[in-house]
């Protein structure tokens, strides 16, 4: 007679206890996953080219501008100071916030595009390819590489030049300025010097009056005298 089978004793189930263990557990590895990605999101933006505003938002050129403000909020809810205690989010949120504003600008996203866009054309000219080239047409990881670095080398030269010329504008504006400013002094010196000379113009005609007066009464004694010695002198003693 075969030995009866010994009955499998069912799990136990967990305890509340266990149970909030468990999910405080389970809580804890995500907020740590988090971030981390958060961490490593910052680290990416604080690292990135800030010329280029499609590597600071990790987008490909040439996208919409719908999936440029997708990213930018993804982005941001994930990096947000206000989400993460990273002391350098406040940094990496303002250089997000500037690249999306530049990509959602038509001027200064054309003239990064175009800087792109150049980059690529030294960079065949340079390998002496064409536009039909197979590595031009399907660009592998190392010409994208090169592509990049040469991007960053035109957009370096072209913020050098735009520094340039704004220093000269202004040195001409401060030129400007200041010939402006001795035209404004010189009417208020101008304009000062005709008050007093109006303020002391009664001081002025007292004084030429006490001269004519003076004048005249020394003429009249001076010419009286000057006869009367004329006469003396001619008279002669006679006999």
């Amino acid at each position: 007679m075969a030995a009866a089978e010994t009955p499998i004793a069912a799990p136990e189930l967990p305890s509340k206890d266990d149970t909030k263990d468990e999910l405080a557990a389970l809580d804890a590895l995500e907020k740590e996953a988090s971030e981390f990605n958060k961490d490593a999101e910052i680290d990416r933006i604080l690292k990135a080219f800030r010329l280029d505003a499609y590597a600071v938002l990790n987008l490909q050129p040439g996208v919409p501008d719908t999936q440029i403000k997708i990213q930018f909020r993804k982005l941001s809810l994930l990096i947000h100071p206000d989400k993460t205690s990273n002391p350098s989010a406040p940094t990496a949120f303002d250089r997000l916030k500037k690249a999306q504003t530049e990509l959602m600008d038509p001027k200064q996203r054309t003239h990064l595009d175009e800087c792109i866009s150049d980059a690529r054309m030294l960079l065949i000219r340079e390998r002496k390819l064409t536009t039909d080239s197979p590595e031009v047409k399907e660009p592998n990881a190392e010409f994208l590489g090169a592509w990049r670095k040469k991007t960053v080398e035109v957009l370096v030269d072209a913020e050098a030049r735009r520094r340039k010329q704004l220093k000269a504008q202004m040195q001409e504006e401060g030129r400007e300025q200041r010939k402006v400013d001795e035209e404004v002094e010189q009417r208020k010196r101008r304009r000062e010097h005709e008050v007093k000379w109006e303020e002391s113009r009664e001081g002025r005609i007292g004084s030429w009056r006490d001269f004519n007066k003076g004048k005249v009464g020394g003429k009249v004694e001076g010419g009286k005298g000057e006869g009367e010695g004329r006469n003396k002198k001619k008279l002669k003693v006679l006999g």
